[in-house]
C-alpha cells in the first residue's frame, strides 16, 4: 500500500489499512522485541502492546511522511521500557473496545529465534552493563537496522545526540563482550590422594 494512502487511512482509522501496516512491520519488531528481552514469548505480548498503542495513538501520525516504522520502533520502545504499565493500558483498552469494532489479530507474526542462544545471552549480559538510552540506540540501530535518522525518530533525539550515544555504546561493548567471553575458571578438584581423607573430615562434621 502506498504511503501516501496509508497514512491518511491510519489516521481515518481503517482497519485494512492498519492491518497491512501490521503484515509489514510485526515481524522486525517481534525480532526486535524477542533480541532485546531474550524472550520470543515476551516479545509476543511487545507485538500486541506495540501495535494496540498504535491503534489508540492512530490519530497523531502525521499526514505526510515515509514509512511508519521509525514510529512504529519508538512506541515498541516505550513498551519495552514499560512492561508492566503498557500490560496494565493493554487490558484496560481491551475493555473499552466494542464488540462490534474490527481489530486486527495481533497474535501472528512468530519469527526464527537466534541461531546461537549463547552469543545472544552474551550480549544480554553486556548490553545490561550499559546505560539504558546507550542501550536503545544500539538495539535499534544494530540489531533492529533502522538508520541513524529513522532511529533518533523512533527516540525523539537529535541525530547528533544519536550517534555519540551509539559511539560510546559501540566502545563499551566491544571491552564488554571481551569480558562475557573469557571462560570461567575451572573448579579446583581435591586430588586423587586426598579423597579419602576429604570424605572422612565430612563425615566427622556431619
Amino acid at each position: 500500500m502506498d504511503q501516501d494512502q496509508l497514512r491518511p487511512r491510519i489516521r481515518a482509522g481503517d482497519p485494512d489499512a492498519f492491518a497491512a501496516l501490521f503484515d509489514a512491520h510485526a515481524r522486525v519488531i517481534h525480532r526486535h522485541a524477542a533480541r532485546v528481552t531474550g524472550d520470543p514469548s515476551l516479545a509476543d505480548d511487545v507485538v500486541s502492546l506495540t501495535f494496540l498503542e498504535a491503534w489508540r495513538l492512530r490519530a497523531k501520525v502525521a499526514p505526510e511522511g515515509e514509512s511508519l516504522r521509525p514510529w512504529l520502533f519508538g512506541i515498541a520502545v516505550n513498551v519495552l521500557r514499560n512492561s508492566a504499565r503498557a500490560a496494565r493500558r493493554y487490558q484496560a483498552a481491551l475493555a473499552r473496545i466494542p464488540a462490534c469494532e474490527h481489530v486486527p489479530d495481533l497474535a501472528d507474526g512468530v519469527v526464527e529465534r537466534s541461531a546461537d542462544a549463547e552469543e545472544l545471552a552474551a550480549a544480554h549480559r553486556a548490553l545490561a552493563r550499559l546505560r539504558r538510552p546507550e542501550r536503545e540506540v544500539f538495539t535499534l540501530v544494530v540489531w533492529a537496522g533502522l538508520d541513524y535518522a529513522a532511529a533518533a525518530e523512533a527516540l525523539g533525539v537529535p541525530i547528533g545526540t544519536l550517534r555519540s550515544r551509539l559511539s560510546r555504546a559501540r566502545r563499551k561493548l566491544r571491552d564488554l563482550m571481551a569480558q562475557e567471553r573469557q571462560p570461567s575458571p575451572p573448579r579446583r578438584q581435591p586430588r586423587a590422594d586426598r579423597l579419602p581423607a576429604v570424605r572422612q573430615e565430612r563425615e566427622k562434621s556431619s
